[in-house]
């Protein structure tokens, strides 16, 4: 099968690798005919994190089942199916808590597994044409049949959706607050949208770069240009005090105004940004490790954080990646009824063997590259 393998920092390639298949009866084998390129996958891109030479990329996927193991009872050949980005196994300790991207059986001596990513288990990416789920009752969401002409919305409840949404609730959003997102990538772009679906009055998105901030115009938040620095202080200033909430949607890889890589800038100014005894929910990446660390601590996968202002502030945190089971289910039916259309962040549509160009379009930010679809049984 053909597969975008990840080869060295900045250098990705569609390989010929051998074909996924069932390796345990509780297996499905899907031929993938969606799957995106995630700001996440950005960080291996860059050489930022442990990812081995050869490893096939990808946890956004979406397709139909062409397999099943013997043990496989609910899902059929013929579904097309949604995996969250979390391989879980659905019967241990976090599992049955809900927390499914703190899985305790997939990746033994760690907290959770996904396909295709650093340190996150012996499974391979989506963007491929085949993608083996392991214990695939449980992992995937079949959807409904209008799905197949709608794939580039189905397909964000594998990864972004439901991530943006759980960066709102790790926060806590209710109706009628304020919320402030630093970062108007794809995650940055869902947690607004989020916001605004559990009914915050208003939306205040941070960033710097002006299409993005644009999309978040466009679906009603109020964009904030941080080029000077000062978008922290326009949010405390237009809200009497700070938002209500707050979402932090970049990560480790964060940019100053200057161009200059600030790991804790978007943890401070978040601090800076929300009210006294408001809450932050983090969902941009941190590694526990950053070869590539502007600093000490960075390589350390630490960060300074003002610890003293959130303390002082009786401020409250909720952290990590998003148990994408908790949510994807509400969210496809929010899509199936014409509630939600997360694919307006979508700006390509491309087959797979244009994934490596599409990989270096989307890592320098250029114009028009919001969010790619790729498309492997095309071309």
């Amino acid at each position: 099968m053909r597969a975008l393998v990840y080869k060295g920092p900045r250098d990705v390639q569609v390989e010929n690798v051998p074909d996924a298949r069932i390796e345990k009866p509780t297996d499905a084998l899907v031929r993938v005919s969606t799957t995106n390129i995630c700001g996440s996958d950005l960080h291996m891109y860059d050489g930022r994190t442990s990812v081995e030479s050869g490893q096939v990329l990808g946890h956004e996927t979406l397709g139909e089942v062409i397999e099943v193991g013997d043990a496989v009872d609910h899902v059929k050949v013929g579904d097309l199916v949604c995996l969250p980005f979390n391989v879980a196994c659905g019967f241990c300790e976090n599992c049955e808590r809900g927390l499914t991207g703190f899985c305790l059986t997939v990746n033994p001596g760690k907290a959770g597994g996904a396909y295709g990513y650093a340190e996150m288990g012996p499974y391979r990416g989506g963007q491929a044409e085949l993608l083996r789920v392991p214990y695939a009752d449980f992992n995937c969401l079949v959807l409904p049949e209008a799905a197949r002409e709608q794939q580039s919305d189905y397909v964000m409840l594998a990864d972004i959706f439901p991530t943006g949404y759980h960066a709102t609730e790790l926060a806590g959003v209710l109706p009628g607050e304020s919320v402030v997102i630093y970062g108007s990538g794809p995650v940055g772009l869902m947690a607004a949208y989020s916001a605004m679906i559990r009914g915050a009055a208003k939306v205040f998105v941070v960033d710097s770069i002006k299409e993005r901030l644009a999309l978040a115009e466009k679906i009603g938040a109020i964009a904030i240009d941080d080029t000077e620095g000062e978008g922290a202080d326009q949010v405390v200033e237009w809200t009497g005090g700070g938002a209500d909430r707050g979402c932090e949607c970049v990560g480790y890889q964060c940019f100053n105004c200057k161009g200059h890589e600030v790991p804790n800038l978007t943890m401070n100014n978040l601090v800076k940004a929300v009210r006294p005894t408001g809450v932050i929910g983090v969902v941009g990446v941190f590694m526990p490790k950053d070869p590539g660390g502007s600093d000490a601590l960075a390589k350390e996968g630490k960060i300074a954080f003002d610890m003293g202002q959130f303390f002082s502030k009786g401020q409250r945190m909720g952290t990590g990646q998003a148990n994408v089971k908790a949510y994807n289910r509400r969210l496809c039916k929010l899509i199936e009824a014409g509630r939600a259309n997360p694919s307006f962040i979508v700006s390509h549509e491309l087959p797979l063997k244009d994934a490596p160009d599409a990989y270096k379009h989307f890592d320098a930010r250029d114009k028009g590259w919001t969010k790619i679809v790729l498309k492997p049984q095309q071309g």
